[in-house]
């Protein structure tokens, strides 16, 4: 994994072992909006606590669960094996991994920004390419207008234009397609779009 990239993922993984100590694991607004769009065999590319792949499996899907973070991978791991839930969880290097087959869902929120721009484009073109025709991707980002970046590594993010998540999804249906904002630190504000598009058949 490149240097850099250890970074934020040293962030997340110290994050995420204190969400497992506090018990953080419900839905955030967007994970509860994506639910209702996913069947079948699942892909959460860049899991975390794994909260939206536990509710995706209670409703009957089978979920590949991938992230960067050991912590959110062992605390996954260890859950699905508890509830003997239909999830599996992987640690991946998501700027370059591999995708083996296609899913009927494929699942990216809160992810893409924190690559570069390049990576970010090319993988969720590697995304859309994996979901079964009739299937449903769904990808959240931060957009422009965004305030906060005490996130982010200052060369190594991509805050969207507002409008471009769902212009690389033409010829798709949009599902949902919406704006967001939330206050952050500081007064600062931070500003998503996310995009459920089905890919036709």
């Amino acid at each position: 994994m490149p240097e850099k990239a250890a970074t934020s993922i040293e962030f997340f993984d110290a994050q995420f072992r204190s969400q497992a100590r506090e018990q953080a694991l419900q839905l955030n607004p967007f994970e509860a909006r994506t639910l209702p769009y996913l069947h079948g065999d699942v892909l959460d590319f860049g899991c975390g606590m794994g909260n939206l792949a536990f509710a995706a499996a209670a409703r009957g899907c089978r979920v590949t669960a991938l992230d960067g973070s050991p912590a959110a991978v062992e605390h996954v791991r260890a859950r699905a094996a508890a509830e003997s839930a239909a999830v599996t969880a992987d640690i991946a290097d998501l700027r370059n991994y591999p995708l083996s087959r296609s899913y009927d869902g494929i699942v990216a929120i809160g992810l893409l920004m924190f690559f570069d721009c390049p990576t970010a484009f090319k993988v969720l073109a590697d995304l859309q390419d994996h979901v079964r025709p009739g299937g449903c991707a769904v990808v959240n980002v931060l957009v422009k207008g965004t305030t906060y970046l005490d996130m982010f590594e200052p060369e190594r993010h991509c805050l969207f234009e507002p409008t471009e998540l769902e212009e690389r999804f033409r010829g798709w249906h949009i599902e949902c397609s919406e704006i967001s904002e939330f206050d952050a630190p500081a007064g600062t504000r931070k500003r998503f779009s996310t995009v459920i598009a089905r890919k036709p058949h």
